[in-house]
């Protein structure tokens, strides 16, 4: 292929952070080019977003539905080759699915769906499409996490023990949905945001990180929800148990009502041999404890790093990179599986979370919500 990528876009409008974040990772090694958009369910502020990101005004559309009849339209040399779909989590599974049904690729951020029963009939209409869904757990991206589970696989921490992921944010500590905050206002929502707020909105990136960096399934969980701000429809603070199969255990605690925290996710893992850490506020670096021996530092950009990590790494050592290379790195590995695509070449492996990961998320945070609500609190891990 001797052209960048043609991406749309569906959400991602004026208030929206995730929308923002998507276009500068997409574009940050000039692979990609938006080209198409329907960024608002209201038709005036989608066109306004798109004269602001200077679109072809023929290419700005004002319902999603319209914009994939049109794109499909096209001639192949115009069209889109997949859209990003940054809505509320309610509109994830519709927008995927038109798109898909029209032959397109998939871009989407997390959590997949509104349901558990959303994200199986959107793996079935993946599946039945052929294309290629990627979904944007972002924190994956990061090349010490790639180290971190390079050091697992590798043996090097021996049989798993204990996970301890930890996310806790402030900000929702006051009632700000009931002030015009756009983000907090259909996060807390029920109708927009699903069944869970907390848990399914920052406590599913913690979830993710443990399984993507140890390759271990929970078996059963035991989870204690609290909604501290009054009148609030959904958890602000989440509190899990975890067994995993095989033998390891876990704590997942996430919170958005901790005073003075602001994205504080964390990953602790103990083994037989050793333990690592990972501080999402501090990325470039990844503590390793070997059991017996000095502690280390491994730091990125340094050639004693594996093969993934380097991989992933755009700037000598020293000069910080953080969340938007991480979210690049995400489209770099889906621009490329795309390029395949489009050229008729085999799929290679790549490294990016699938339609899959997003059926698990959806299973974790509906099996978290129901021990919540149960009684009896250790609840089986729903097969999905």
């Amino acid at each position: 292929m001797t052209r960048r990528l043609r991406m749309g876009m569906v959400g991602g409008g004026p208030g929206s952070f995730i929308g923002g974040v998507h276009r500068m990772a997409a574009n940050l090694d000039g692979q990609i080019e938006l080209v198409a958009g329907c960024f608002s369910s209201d038709p005036d502020r989608s066109r306004q977003s798109g004269a602001d990101l200077f679109l072809d005004p023929a290419r700005v559309y004002s319902d999603f539905c319209e914009m994939a009849e049109a794109e499909a339209s096209l001639p192949a040399d115009l069209r889109i080759d997949f859209v990003s779909v940054v809505t509320p989590n309610h509109m994830h599974a519709p927008v995927a699915t038109a798109f898909l049904r029209k032959g397109f690729h998939v871009v989407c951020d997390k959590p997949m769906t509104a349901t558990l029963q959303e994200a199986v009939a959107l793996r079935d209409e993946v599946e039945k499409s052929g294309s290629l869904f990627v979904l944007t757990h972002n924190y994956t991206g990061y090349p010490m996490v790639k180290q971190a589970r390079e050091i697992v696989r590798s043996g090097e921490l021996g049989d798993i023990l204990k996970i301890v992921a930890e996310y806790p944010q402030g900000w929702l500590l006051d009632s700000i949905e009931n002030d015009g905050q756009k983000q907090a206002a259909w996060r807390t929502d029920p109708a927009r945001a699903g069944s869970s707020c907390c848990i399914g909105d920052i406590g599913s990136h913690a979830e993710n990180l443990a399984r993507h960096i140890t390759g271990l399934d929970i078996e059963a969980l035991c989870a204690h929800f609290t909604t501290f701000v009054p009148g609030r429809l959904l958890e602000d603070d989440g509190n899990l148990l975890l067994k995993y199969r095989g033998g390891a255990v876990g704590v997942l605690h996430s919170s958005q009502i901790s005073a003075g925290e602001e994205n504080n996710l964390s990953i602790r893992i103990y083994g037989t041999k050793g333990s690592l850490a990972w501080y999402q506020e501090h990325p470039n670096e990844l503590a390793f404890q070997p059991k017996g021996e000095p502690a280390r530092t491994l730091r990125r950009g340094n050639p004693y790093l594996c093969e993934a990590a380097k991989k992933f790494t755009r700037l000598p050592a020293g000069h910080p990179e953080a969340f938007i290379e991480a979210f690049a790195n995400i489209y770099l590995e889906a621009a490329a599986d795309i390029r395949d695509r489009v050229d008729g070449v085999p799929s290679r492996a790549r490294d990016y979370p699938t339609v899959d990961d997003g059926v698990h998320g959806m299973a974790f945070i509906e099996t978290a919500v129901a021990s919540a609500a149960s009684e009896s609190k250790w609840t089986p891990f729903l097969a999905a």
